[in-house]
């Protein structure tokens, strides 16, 4: 072999991560080396993989705002009100209830639990929502409220991972990658999709919840913070200039323009798009994800304040990165875990808690849409990854009160984006143990969701390991729930 050939082949055999150490550059500033060139993108043959892309069908939706509360909140104390359950507090569970069940961490005959707060009918259709949410309550002529949702997964991480990549194992594709795949990004200045966190921590699913998988890595999450400096690392280092740093990425770009003749590897199309990306960010993030730009009454609508990594900026962040073309944002708001083992998990002192930090900023992102007239197309979806049992956990004896994962049944709600407003859809029995009507799975979530964006969600796929991959999976079980659609 030549020597200029073995060393093609010796640089193509590197991994992206080791090729990132070698040549001495952060993660950040590949991820935002590629925004300084886009008289050099001009330069390239291939098209970016962010353009524009028609959708296959009418699209309703040209963005989604996904709130995702990681835990799962419990329905029954917050959308989906049980008289009888109240009425049975603390009686044991009977038994044709408990009959064949699994459960995490319930033991024995476990006793019923009603809900300790109060409920009220709100809107036309006499939507019933807890005192917990009274702004998310006024959004009762807004929102299609799903109380039918089921999934086959009663864990944490599988259940998120089934939730947004269609898998719960991790390495598919996420359902924000999916979408900006399959329809590029409106602002070819910052990323398709943007994954903001909120409570502390990531989701129990991990990064792979943003992950691309399959898919070429352009088209992952990109992690932004509502505090500090939105993407860490993304500055240049001490004595590198502007000027220094487009020069580099000229001849990176060089080097990686030869390799991708060579090779044809579309991942190094990736790589080049995302240094020129990267590079662009650098001017317009820092504006972008500056809230001391809105005036004072929409951050107080929001419950915003700058310097903040709250749920409450986040929601006002998204309002404004769909506003500026990004296609799919992403919250992620850990803490809502509610088996009641102590203060902060108890459905008397954490869940209020918990709920005084989105209830606000929820409602106030629809309301601001709304007024922006951005409503109609941009979907909003809220909710998480399984519901909660209709029983007291009480693990170990504990006192508070909690309650444990239940994948039967739990309620969703989303607003805009094609949806009927003031829907009620799906119920499920006295107890909020199992689906009565109109059941929908977590697969004719993602068609649904899909469908709204414009993609066909049984020929949307992408081939891999000898199949046509796709966000609903490999059977045809998930389908559009047409009855919720405007």
């Amino acid at each position: 072999m030549e020597p200029t050939n073995f060393r093609f082949a010796h640089g193509r055999a590197l991994t992206r991560r080791q090729f990132l150490h070698r040549a001495g550059l952060s993660i950040g500033s590949v991820a935002l080396g590629g925004l300084l060139a886009r008289d050099s993108m001009a330069a390239t043959t291939a098209p970016s993989p962010l353009a524009v892309k028609s959708p296959a069908l009418r699209a309703r939706a040209k963005s989604i705002i996904y709130l995702h509360m990681s835990g799962a909140p419990p329905s029954l104390d917050l959308f989906d009100w049980k008289p009888k359950l109240l009425e049975m507090n603390m009686q044991p569970c009977p038994d044709e209830v408990l009959r064949g069940q699994t459960f995490p961490f319930l033991k024995g005959v476990p006793k019923l639990l009603g809900t300790p707060h109060q409920f009220k009918q709100h809107g036309k259709n006499g939507a019933w929502f807890s005192n917990l949410v009274p702004n998310i309550a006024e959004l009762a002529d807004d929102a299609c409220i799903i109380k039918s949702m089921w999934t086959d997964q009663f864990n944490h991480s599988p259940a998120e991972l089934f939730l947004f990549t269609g898998t719960q194992r991790a390495g598919a594709a996420s359902m924000g990658s999916w979408v900006t795949y399959g329809l590029g990004s409106e602002n070819q200045d910052l990323p398709g999709f943007v994954v903001l966190l909120s409570g502390g921590t990531d989701p129990t699913g991990g990064k792979s919840l943003w992950g691309s998988g399959f898919l070429p890595s352009v088209y992952q999450g990109v992690q932004c913070r509502t505090s500090g400096a939105p993407i860490l690392y993304s500055e240049n280092p001490p004595g590198m200039d502007r000027q220094s740093r487009r020069r580099s990425l000229d001849k990176l770009r060089e080097l990686n323009e030869v390799e991708a003749k060579l090779y044809r590897d579309p991942e190094t199309l990736t790589r080049i798009e995302q240094y020129e990306l990267a590079y662009r960010m650098q001017i317009t993030v820092p504006d972008v994800f500056d809230i001391s730009k809105e005036p004072d009454y929409i951050r107080e609508m929001y419950g915003a304040k700058p310097g903040e990594g709250s749920f409450a900026n986040n929601c006002l962040q998204a309002r404004r990165l769909v506003e500026k073309g990004v296609r799919f944002v992403q919250l992620f708001d850990w803490g809502w875990d509610m088996h009641g083992t102590g203060d902060s998990n108890d459905l008397l002192k954490g869940l209020p808690m918990k709920c005084k930090e989105v209830d606000q900023a929820s409602a106030a992102l629809i309301k601001d849409l709304k007024q922006r007239g951005m409503l109609e197309d941009t979907l909003v979806i809220w909710g998480g990854e399984f519901g909660r049992t209709p029983m007291n956990e009480a693990r170990n004896g504990s006192t508070f009160l909690g309650r444990d994962h239940h994948p039967n049944c739990f309620t969703i709600w989303m607003a805009g984006g094609g949806m009927k407003p003031g829907m009620v859809y799906g119920a499920t029995d006295d107890f909020g143990y199992h689906i009565v009507r109109d059941k929908v799975t977590v697969r004719d979530l993602q068609a649904t969701i899909l469908h709204q964006m414009g993609l066909d969600p049984h020929q949307f796929s992408f081939p891999y390991l000898g199949l046509n991959q796709r966000l609903i999976g490999p059977t045809n079980e998930g389908q559009v729930v047409r009855s919720i659609l405007s």
